[in-house]
């Protein structure tokens, strides 16, 4: 096995840990559907320890699935769903100040949040839901929260309402254990979408958020991401 193929295979198991988490939450939540219990209590119980984790990764997490009731004609999407999605501290937060105990995301106070009125169309929850499916979505950034760059990990809820489970993951919380399996490589490397968008990368003149031109390497399993050299590509 070669640098790169040992990379994404470490690369694969730090990403499974994240989806091995979100299995156990989408386990409880179904099991609550199921046995008529409140979801919302059920998602928090699970992710509060999860997001005052001491330096922890995951800076939101919970559920989002379909209404509990009938649409009412004119209501959003948004309006509809079960919307269970808590936030972790926050330091200096743009648009939320400091805070120091998980949040609940109140939709109803984001007047920037028009985006979330269809969630069909948010790649985040269509992909996972239409596929059945584990997804990942990112890099991009977060507008509604944090206004820093994001990896949203979702999973399919398939009992009760449906819907998804997911965690959102601060990519610069991640990028020093990232760039700890990268350096492995010998070369100037990077952890790329498939389109070939760069998540971290060891290269100077590769940033975060910049795409690189027909990416080729080495797949991350069970992720969309690859791991690619210098050697193969070029910024665009």
């Amino acid at each position: 096995m070669n640098p790169a193929q040992e990379t994404a295979e470490l690369l694969g198991i730090l990403f499974n840990k994240y989806f091995s988490t979100l299995d156990q939450l989408r386990t409880h939540v179904e099991h609550g559907m199921e046995s008529g219990l409140d979801i919302d209590g059920i998602v928090l119980g699970f992710v509060q320890d999860l997001l005052m984790a001491e330096e922890a990764t995951v800076v939101g997490a919970g559920y989002i699935g379909g209404p509990e009731a009938p649409t009412a004609p004119g209501a959003s999407s948004a309006q509809a769903m079960h919307f269970a999605w808590w936030l972790g501290p926050l330091a200096e937060n743009p648009l939320l100040g400091t805070t120091t105990e998980v949040t609940r995301l109140d939709l109803a106070s984001r007047e920037y949040a028009d985006y979330l009125r269809d969630f069909s169309s948010l790649e985040w929850y269509s992909v996972p839901e239409s596929t059945g499916s584990r997804h990942i979505t990112g890099p991009y950034v977060d507008h509604l929260c944090t206004c820093d760059y994001m990896l949203t990990l979702t999973t399919p809820v398939v009992t009760g309402r449906l819907g998804i489970v997911g965690l959102d993951v601060l990519v610069r919380r991640i990028e020093p254990e990232v760039l700890r399996i990268l350096r492995t490589i010998p070369e100037p490397a990077a952890l790329v979408t498939s389109t070939g968008r760069i998540v971290v990368s060891t290269a100077d003149d590769w940033d975060l958020g910049a795409r690189l031109k027909g990416p080729t390497g080495q797949p991350v399993p069970g992720t969309p991401f690859l791991v690619t050299t210098a050697e193969s590509n070029h910024s665009t």
